[in-house]
């Protein structure tokens, strides 16, 4: 009798934790088939290189150079960003490596699960970096740092390392998976437009811009040599006749009379 009701109060615990942790049935992110491999990286957020969930990534890089691509995500969706880092040959000592991200206003965004900034021996061979992010939501208020759809920017770098470890190669291998997809829920918000960095913020002009000689010619009144009367001339002005003042005042004062 006893046995039967541990049992059954077993297999309701069971059904119970698999329904409160439905992330714990996720498998983890592994490429899309088929998908074709990115081999470069940016060096800032304007060019950072565009990739898609399930494109593998591995590049060639020097330890402290600063790497970034970048990937769409849309509401509903959770994002995990898994990287590992190869040394072919040892280092002087131990360094700490860190993986961020950034939504489309640049905002950091936490993340909720994984190795975000490990340290590694100067004799490992790799070093494994992760980062889950929060599930996107479809809007939020404008003070708030929740995730929004739009381009999503990813960092990985070095914050701390021996000198003389700058400048060796490493091999650098990058996912972006998407663990779950639960599409637009039902809040009562909806995003304008997705948060999209702006890189065209303006134009270079190469080009010497031509004086115009009307300008020229109107600028060379008389009344162009004379300075701007503001606050600081008004004040030295007042400052002078109170000294000029103060000096008759002062001669009057101590000079003595004349004798008869």
């Amino acid at each position: 009798m006893r046995t039967a009701l541990f049992r059954s109060l077993a297999a309701l615990l069971a059904a119970g934790g698999a329904a409160l942790l439905p992330g714990a049935a996720v498998a983890a992110p592994t490429p899309s088939p088929g998908a074709t491999p990115v081999t470069r990286a940016g060096t800032s957020f304007l060019t950072a290189t565009p990739i898609t969930a399930g494109q593998p990534v591995r590049v060639d890089a020097s330890i402290g150079d600063h790497l970034y691509w970048s990937f769409p995500a849309t509401a509903g969706q959770v994002h995990e960003i898994s990287a590992t880092v190869t040394f072919p040959k040892a280092r002087g000592g131990a360094s700490t490596w860190t993986v961020d991200v950034f939504d489309g206003l640049r905002r950091r965004q936490a993340c909720t699960a994984g190795a975000q900034t490990p340290t590694v021996d100067g004799k490992a061979s790799t070093v494994t970096l992760g980062c889950t992010l929060r599930e996107v939501r479809p809007w939020a208020e404008p003070w708030s740092a929740d995730p929004l759809p739009g381009t999503y920017v990813v960092r990985l770098s070095v914050t701390d390392l021996p000198e003389p470890d700058l400048g060796a190669p490493v091999d650098v291998d990058l996912l972006v998976g998407v663990l779950a997809d639960r599409g637009t829920s039902a809040d009562d918000g909806a995003l304008a437009a997705p948060l999209v960095p702006n890189t065209k913020a303006g134009t270079v002009l190469n080009a010497v811009p031509t004086p115009d000689p009307e300008a020229d010619d109107e600028g060379d009144s008389p009344a162009d040599w004379l300075p701007d009367l503001g606050s600081r001339w008004i004040w030295t002005g007042i400052g002078g006749v109170l000294a000029a003042v103060a000096g008759v005042v002062g001669f009057a004062l101590t000079r003595r009379p004349r004798r008869a």
